[in-house]
Formats: C-alpha cells, structure tokens, sequence
C-alpha cells in the first residue's frame, strides 16, 4: 500500500505537459480564427482539477486526517465538483455551434481537454480510493467509489441537461432540489448515468489495475 501511495504522490509531469499542449492548441485556434469561442474549455479544465486539489489535500493533509468533521467537508466537497472532471466530455454538443468553424481541429481541441480533464478526475478518485482501503478495507472502498461514479454519472446530467453548476448547490438549492426531483419522472436520466457512471468507473479500474502494475515492478526492482 505504501509503494501504491509513493506512485500516485509523484509530481503527475506528463500531464502538465499535456494540459500546457491544449492550452497551446487553444492559442493556435484563436490565432487562426479570433475567436474566443472555445476559450470556455479553459474554465472546464480549471473546475476538473479542483476534485484532484481537494483529493490531494484530503490524502496528505496530517491535520485534516485528525478532524472528523473537516474530511466529511473535504469529502462532501470532492464529491460536490468531481463529476466536472468527466463533464469536459459533454462539451462535443459544441461541434454543432456556428462558430465551431474547424472540425477536425475543434475536434481534437475537445477531445485534448476532455483527456486532461478524465485523467485529473481518476486520478482524485484513486486518492478517495486508497483514503477508504486504509481507513475500511479494500471492499468497501471499491464498494464507495462505484456509488461515487453513479452519483457522477447522474451530477453530468445535472450539469448537461438540467444546466446547473456545482456552487449552485448553494446559489439556488431551491430550484436544484425541484429539477432533481422531476427529473426522476424523464426516462432517459438513468441511461446518462448508467452511461457516464459505468464509463468512469471502467476508467478507475483500468487506471487501478495499471497503478497495481507498477507497484509490483518497483518491488521487485
């Protein structure tokens, strides 16, 4: 457990690197059309990395680990922002806009944030991951982050189709709680959350069994 922990605590350079080559395409994309039209991609980004922030914290933070009452607002914060990791993804619906002059290039600027943005979110989400194993056991962590990756599955219909944001959980909590409760009523909510929810969590496990590997090189090293 303690190598799994010193594998996924390594400064992540690749991604930055990734992240800063989306940026840089984005530039090329204003460059050659002047638009500012996918610039919005940028704050998506910034709202996906916030789970890994609060994940981290959460993870390494010795005091936060003495307080009861701060991981559950830790944690209720994590789970509150995380399905925008996945979110990014939805931002195809985009390639229909009149101002998406460049298919392929518009297409590939998407797919480069909506990348950056998954890999952030599974990321945070082996943090929460490794938090239960320690503080349950294995079966139980898998158990809580399968219901995380439903709760994220239906948090991007939320965002998608009801069109609300995370912080409007405390802008508006009372239009929030009417739209949740008649979107129960429409019949493809559970499809987009099955969808979302179950292709997120192949993820985790992907990225989990790859983390697994790794670790049983190094110790054998």
């Amino acid at each position: 457990m303690k190598t799994l922990i010193a594998l996924t605590h390594k400064p992540h350079y690749t991604l930055i690197l990734s992240i800063i080559f989306g940026m840089g395409l984005l530039f090329i994309r204003i460059q050659i059309t002047n638009s500012l039209f996918f610039s919005f991609l940028v704050w998506n980004l910034f709202l996906a990395g916030i789970p890994y922030i609060i994940s981290q914290v959460l993870r390494y933070s010795s005091w936060l680990s003495n307080s009861k009452f701060w991981r559950f607002i830790g944690f209720g914060s994590w789970l509150l922002f995380f399905p925008n990791s996945p979110y990014i993804i939805t931002d195809l619906i985009h390639l229909h806009h009149e101002n998406a002059e460049l298919l392929w290039l518009d297409l590939f600027l998407i797919f480069i944030f909506a990348m950056n943005g998954l890999i952030l979110g599974i990321l945070s989400l082996l943090d929460i991951y490794h938090l239960m194993a320690l503080k349950y056991n294995i079966k139980t962590a898998h158990y809580i982050i399968l219901h995380c990756c439903i709760l994220c599955g239906y948090g991007i219909y939320i965002g998608r189709f009801l069109r609300f944001n995370s912080w409007d959980i405390i802008s508006q909590p009372k239009n929030l709680v009417l739209e949740i409760g008649h979107s129960f009523y429409n019949p493809h909510v559970g499809l987009v959350t099955f969808f979302f929810g179950g292709f997120v969590w192949i993820l985790f496990l992907v990225l989990k069994s790859i983390e697994v590997r790794l670790s049983i090189k190094e110790e054998m090293a």
